[in-house]
């Protein structure tokens, strides 16, 4: 009888589809790794099953056992489907970003999710990872599994995933492309290929809104902002995250990921979700420079049966504006901004002095700057003229605080917001602020709206 002993020997191993349509006029060979190909649909059964072993082999993780993840889904399946077959319990804490099919399929699965807002940031206490740490500590033999930090991550991809592209391309790979999340996959792949063949170039894709390609560039931390891709991408540094693999980032918009994995499922099959779509964009983009005797390969994250009533449903990307036809928006505007290296938006708090808010605005050219709460609300603001002219009526306004002296806050705008509405606002003030998941994400002057259109 020709049979597995389980489910969990299937993982890994999977193919390479070579791309035949939508690289059309691109002289390389470009090649999908089909990770959805793996039995829970996605790259990430990899490292479910390795960090189980890696826990068991350190006795961390004992029978009946209860395993703990922050996830945006695909991670959570992968440690799911290997603790169905081993027989522990499972609690995972993700976004409400993530989609209805994935925690769907986790339920399936047996496991307990909790779903926490979007809108909060690493430091708060309700932000997704932190509330995973605290259910860990309160539960008795739990383990974990904190994929951001855990080495095994990208170990096994330098144990599997390198070595399996090293050798179906029989080690004429020049370009490998993967987005960037816990940095396990682009990390662990990455140094297997350099280790076989310095010259070969790693590609991060990366999200409009992740701090990644920033930091890499700059050597700066700064504050990410929403977007829509899920499982890629982040708004902190994880310790698996090793740029010294990565050659370089490229940034993608929502819009652009969506369109290209739309096409990827449409003209070659490849059924795929966002981050596939981010992927494949970065993929063909760099092939335009790249020649004959080149082969690129691109990671194929996950199944786009995860994303029927997202990426894959007509009705949301209208409702989102993801889709050509539809008019341009409000994060349209900061989507360009970020293009040309205007990543982070420049506020002060309502608690810090006059004499420093007056720095700032001086060292970062501003003569607008928004006003933000502890709880990062915006609650007024400041326009440098008339700062500067009440502190020459009164110097001791340099040693008040900013909530003391502040204006009214500007006006807050969704960030799907028409642009019709956009140049309206912008009649009446000199500038807006955008809101995108609950967050303050970037500051729109006249300026802006005039540079882009």
């Amino acid at each position: 009888m020709e049979y597995k002993n389980s489910i969990l020997d299937l993982i890994g191993n999977t193919p390479l589809i070579k791309l035949n349509k939508i690289n059309k006029g691109l002289k390389p060979q470009i090649f999908a790794k089909l990770e959805s190909a793996n039995p829970g649909g996605s790259v990430k059964d990899r490292i479910g099953y390795s960090m189980i072993l890696d826990a068991e082999k350190r006795g961390i993780l004992k029978p009946n056992g209860t395993i703990i993840e922050a996830t945006s889904g695909n991670t959570g399946i992968g440690l799911a489907l290997t603790a169905s077959v081993k027989g522990y319990k499972c609690i995972f804490v993700c976004t409400e970003k993530v989609s209805s099919e994935k925690i769907n399929y986790l339920k399936a699965l047996g496991s307990e999710v909790i779903v926490v807002p979007n809108s909060y940031e690493p430091d708060h206490p309700d932000y997704y990872v932190n509330v995973a740490k605290r259910i860990s500590n309160e539960t008795p033999d739990s383990f974990f599994a904190y994929q951001y930090s855990n080495p095994s991550n990208p170990e096994t991809h330098y144990q599997t995933t390198g070595p399996e592209i090293w050798r179906q391309t029989e080690g004429k790979i020049t370009h490998f492309v993967s987005s960037i999340g816990t940095g396990g996959t682009i990390s662990g792949t990455g140094k297997f290929l350099k280790e076989k063949n310095p010259n070969i170039k790693i590609i991060g894709a990366d999200p409009l809104g992740s701090i990644f390609k920033h930091y890499k560039e700059t050597g700066e931390i700064i504050k990410g902002t929403p977007y829509l891709v899920e499982g890629i991408g982040q708004d902190c540094l994880p310790e698996n995250v090793h740029f010294q693999y990565i050659d370089k980032i490229i940034n993608i918009s929502d819009k652009e990921s969506f369109a290209a994995a739309r096409r990827l499922t449409k003209e070659e099959g490849i059924f795929c979700g966002g981050s596939t779509g981010t992927i494949v964009h970065v993929a063909l983009e760099i092939s335009k420079d790249l020649s004959e005797d080149d082969v690129v390969v691109f990671i194929v994250c996950d199944t786009g049966e995860r994303y029927l009533s997202k990426g894959h449903n007509v009705e949301w990307l209208k409702d989102n504006r993801m889709l050509d036809m539809e008019i341009k928006i409000l994060s349209d505007i900061s989507d360009a901004k970020k293009r040309k290296g205007k990543e982070e938006i420049v506020y002060v708090h309502d608690t810090i002095l006059v004499r420093d808010a007056i720095k700032i605005m001086n060292e970062k050219g501003f003569s607008y700057i928004p006003v933000l709460n502890e709880f990062m609300r915006p609650v007024g603001s400041l326009r440098e003229s008339r700062l500067i002219t009440k502190v020459h009526g009164n110097k001791n306004l340099l040693d008040v605080f900013v909530k003391d002296v502040m204006e009214e806050s500007f006006l807050v705008i969704d960030a799907k917001a028409n642009l019709n509405e956009v140049r309206k606002a912008l009649t009446d003030a000199h500038a807006i602020l955008v809101s995108d998941f609950g967050r303050i994400t970037d500051i729109i002057t006249r300026y802006d709206l005039i540079d882009y259109e």
